[in-house]
């Protein structure tokens, strides 16, 4: 799947579900694979880009929608959602 997301150049520029924060996706390359890095503010997260096939095939199996979730780092995530 080829992935419209961004550069390191010119990034996708998002904002949080509460409007209140803004950070920026792209797809690079680290070690040889190709990488999605999610910045927000200084920190950057880097994620195997395959995780984008994964949700899209969870999706697919519930009915293309399901819960995000938010759970603190501390708590268990809500069954049935993508955090989960």
């Amino acid at each position: 799947m080829k992935y419209k997301i961004g550069t390191k150049e010119k990034p996708l520029l998002l904002k949080t579900p509460p409007l209140s924060s803004e950070y920026t996706m792209h797809i690079d390359e680290k070690e040889g694979k190709e990488v999605l890095v999610c910045t927000v503010g200084k920190t950057v997260l880097n994620y195997d880009v395959r995780c984008l096939d994964d949700l899209h095939a969870m999706l697919k199996k519930h009915g293309d929608w399901m819960e995000l979730g938010s759970a603190d780092e501390q708590k268990p995530a809500k069954e049935g959602t993508v955090e989960a």
